[in-house]
């Protein structure tokens, strides 16, 4: 395995499948925790406990799916495209519960829909140059057809995730593909599905991902 286009359609959608139920266990977890506290608990202190556990991991989960849907999802025929709006809120919910904070700067327009999911998923990238918390700071300039994303990740011991750069361009050298893995493979193939590219930077305690439209060599 040297390429990211050497990874079956088959293999893929098994480790983007993974990757969503990752990040859905938790919570759902939760939620069976909570149900299994009301069931054996009577006292009010523990079963408000387990209901407060409930909602916010229903809230989590819900998040979570909803953002998967958008970022991993067909969402619509091909060629559609995606309110950065609907992009927007989406974000928002999901990183509600991460560690960072996210800052959001972008007008609300039509876009098409590869771009919005490399942006999504260069957003789920953005979170482990944070690990410990801090803000990622979304910028969207251009237009709706050819626009520059900026994802500017500040915090303490901010970081470049290991070989991450590699993976967004599809070099995968001798590592072969898993669920942690996938989520720069196809961030890399949305990249160059939609005509852009992206490249990653460290500048003090800031980390940024970059993508912007690839410029056509002139003959």
């Amino acid at each position: 395995m040297s390429d990211a286009s050497d990874i079956s359609p088959l293999d893929l959608a098994a480790l983007l499948a993974s990757r969503v139920c990752h990040d859905i266990i938790s919570p759902v977890g939760a939620i069976t925790n909570g149900l299994e506290v009301l069931e054996e608990e009577s006292g009010e202190e523990m079963r408000t406990f387990a209901m407060d556990l409930i909602k916010k991991s229903a809230r989590q989960a819900s998040a979570k799916l909803q953002f998967a849907r958008l970022a991993f999802g067909a969402a619509g025929s091909a060629g559609a495209e995606i309110d950065l709006g609907d992009a927007e809120n989406v974000a928002r919910g999901y990183m509600a519960g991460e560690k960072a904070n996210l800052e959001w700067t972008a007008i609300r327009v039509l876009m098409p829909k590869n771009k919005v999911k490399l942006l999504l998923n260069l957003l789920l990238i953005a979170t482990h140059a944070v690990p410990r918390g801090g803000t990622i700071h979304v910028t969207v300039t251009g237009s709706s057809t050819e626009p520059t994303f900026s994802l500017a990740c500040t915090g303490l011991n901010s970081r470049i995730p290991p070989h991450i750069d590699e993976q967004l361009q599809g070099d995968l050298g001798d590592q072969m593909p898993d669920a942690h893995m996938v989520q720069p493979i196809y961030a890399g193939l949305l990249a160059r599905a939609a005509g852009m590219k992206v490249s990653v930077a460290k500048e003090g305690e800031t980390v940024e991902f970059r993508a912007e439209p690839v410029v056509a060599e002139v003959a």
